[in-house]
């Protein structure tokens, strides 16, 4: 069996991790346990071997599943770094040493029926979908075969171009229309044009699923983003639903954390100046407005006693693909030309 198809069949019995089902994507490699009942999804760089949340195992397994892949990474010299970590990895590596732990942010979790009463509770959100209605938005489920539209292409590009990054992946695969297959696709429509889709990903050991794209075209009535999300969850009748991190959100730091100096001020700096070229402040109100049931903190947690500049840096290229600092350079650049734009 080829191995991308035992990952899959390993993701849609014991997936937990929200991040699980994005161990599918293009350019990550993929490292089995010599059992082959559990599967670990990363990409290595700079002698560290970034994973895509944390291995896909029965939960019972998992601390076995840790020893033989850090013996493995430990036999090649890589270090080994869990970016979108969740609880099940930590409560697991509790009370051990020679582990370092970052809180990355926040992402909010919905119960069966608490997507659709928050909806039904908040006077701002029943009106912005009633105004995505009355202009005439519908919503419609597409089949995977139906990813590849120049249409939805032409939402993505716009929407990816808007955000002043440059193309990211690891977690945040553009490419997804491409790779949908258990995946489902509910398309905005307006006036016989899509002008939004959202990408809902399977978490199937939860009977879950992450909101893992949610574009809109430019220009597309107001409400289109928020009456296209709730479509989607109502339709996949989970047991529980999340939109995903929102990095850098302080809804959910676990107390008495500590973290080395220069990552403290990094992340002081991101709060405070990341703004100019991603709305993280925003992104956070927009998720919060329906009212989740909770926000779960999500981890980076890094096999090293402190957490270092070089694991920062390979999380980085990671995602970037390349050497982060001439990306980030970039997106300095863009959202300099933005405020100037602004003020002239």
């Amino acid at each position: 069996m080829p191995p991308e198809s035992r990952a899959r069949e390993l993701v849609l019995r014991f997936g937990w991790n929200t991040t699980c089902y994005q161990i599918l994507n293009p350019g990550m490699r993929l490292w089995f346990s010599q059992d082959r009942e559990a599967v670990v999804g990363y990409v290595g760089v700079r002698g560290v071997r970034v994973v895509a949340g944390a291995p896909v195992c029965r939960k019972e397994d998992l601390a076995a599943v840790l020893d033989e892949w850090h013996a493995e990474a430990d036999a090649t010299r890589e270090r080994v770094c869990y970016f979108g970590a969740e609880a099940r990895l930590r409560e697991t590596i509790e009370g051990q040493t020679g582990y370092s732990t970052v809180a990355l942010g926040a992402q909010p979790v919905w119960e069966p029926g608490a997507f659709g009463n928050a909806i039904a509770a908040n006077k701002k959100l029943r009106y912005q979908l009633a105004r995505a209605r009355n202009k005439g938005v519908a919503v419609e489920e597409w089949p995977a075969e139906r990813g590849d539209d120049p249409a939805l292409w032409r939402i993505l590009e716009r929407w990816l171009a808007s955000r002043g990054l440059p193309a990211m992946h690891f977690l945040v695969e553009p490419e997804t229309l491409r790779h949908l297959m258990d995946r489902r696709l509910f398309v905005a429509i307006h006036e016989g044009e899509p002008v939004g889709f959202v990408v809902m990903t399977p978490i199937p050991a939860r009977n879950g699923w992450l909101t893992e794209q949610f574009p809109r075209q430019p220009g597309a009535p107001n409400g289109t983003v928020d009456l296209t999300l709730a479509t989607a969850v109502e339709a996949v009748g989970a047991s529980m639903v999340t939109m995903g991190i929102v990095p850098l959100s302080q809804r959910s730091i676990p107390p008495h954390e500590t973290l080395p100096a220069w990552l403290r001020w990094s992340m002081r700096w991101a709060r405070a100046h990341g703004r100019r070229f991603y709305d993280w402040e925003g992104l956070d109100r927009f998720k919060d407005k329906f009212r989740p049931d909770r926000w779960e903190p999500i981890y980076a947690v890094s096999r090293e006693k402190t957490f270092s500049p070089g694991t920062l840096l390979a999380i980085g290229e990671a995602f970037a693909g390349r050497s982060p600092l001439p990306a980030l350079g970039a997106s300095l650049l863009w959202a300099a030309r933005r405020e100037l734009e602004g003020r002239a």
